[in-house]
């Protein structure tokens, strides 16, 4: 026990614990024995981690599901901003159904592919160091998804733009893309366009999808019950 008390007064005694760091300061406190509580360094990191996996869980599963995009505002993928000539064309000449066709199965190929990504979130989590644990800690309310965002998109772009693609194809989402821009383009005088639809799709769907992260991390900061373990309860607790 006393050396996870050095370990963990080392631990912050490497940091300024003035203002930003007072909160931290305090929580080792508590695992002198004799406190209330007693947790050790390895049990705070378990505890990121724990919290990391729940929140990602369960933002997954809610944009993995049917309307798990197209029926939450907050994330539901739009038709392409730089294809608003087209949008705007095709519902002037009455072709507002085909549009909406095209934001109906993007928005299901991103939840047809979003199941896929728990991996790769998994994988940057057990990766975390105890420095970029304390880091989460004493940040704001987005701390973690920050964290996450900057280990994960990039690998999550590349794991699941082909998964787009091919969710894509598998919803008529191409088909009816290919429709769309193939009849504007025929309107006389405008200029051909055929933005990369998968490129956008993957893009706003890892946007939608750090969202609700974000949200569940703020959940379990803020709200007690949204702690599901006394783990969670210690490292996020008052």
């Amino acid at each position: 026990m006393k050396n996870i008390v050095f370990l963990l007064l080392l631990i912050v005694s490497s940091i300024s614990i003035h203002s930003a760091h007072a909160q931290l300061w305090k929580r080792v406190e508590k695992s002198i024995p004799g406190n209330s509580k007693n947790i050790s360094n390895e049990d705070a990191v378990a505890g990121i981690k724990e919290a990391l996996i729940q929140g990602t869980g369960k933002s997954i599963e809610l944009v993995s599901v049917k309307d798990g995009y197209f029926g939450n505002p907050e994330i539901k993928i739009p038709f392409p901003p730089e294809a608003d000539m087209i949008e705007n064309k095709l519902r002037l000449i009455g072709l507002g159904g085909e549009v909406d066709k095209v934001v109906l199965s993007i928005n299901r190929a991103a939840e047809d592919a979003a199941d896929e990504i728990k991996p790769i979130f998994i994988s940057a989590i057990k990766e975390m160091s105890v420095h970029d644990a304390l880091d989460i800690v004493n940040g704001n309310n987005h701390a973690a998804t920050n964290y996450l965002q900057k280990k994960t998109t990039n690998d999550i772009f590349r794991k699941i733009k082909p998964l787009i693609e091919h969710s894509l194809e598998k919803v008529n989402a191409t088909k009816y893309w290919n429709s769309v821009v193939t009849t504007y383009n025929a309107i006389p005088l405008v200029k051909k366009m055929n933005p990369d639809l998968s490129e956008y799709v993957t893009d706003k769907a890892i946007e939608g999808l750090f969202v609700m992260i974000s949200k569940e991390e703020e959940k379990i900061r803020k709200d007690p019950l949204a702690r599901t373990s006394d783990i969670l309860e210690w490292v996020f607790g008052d």
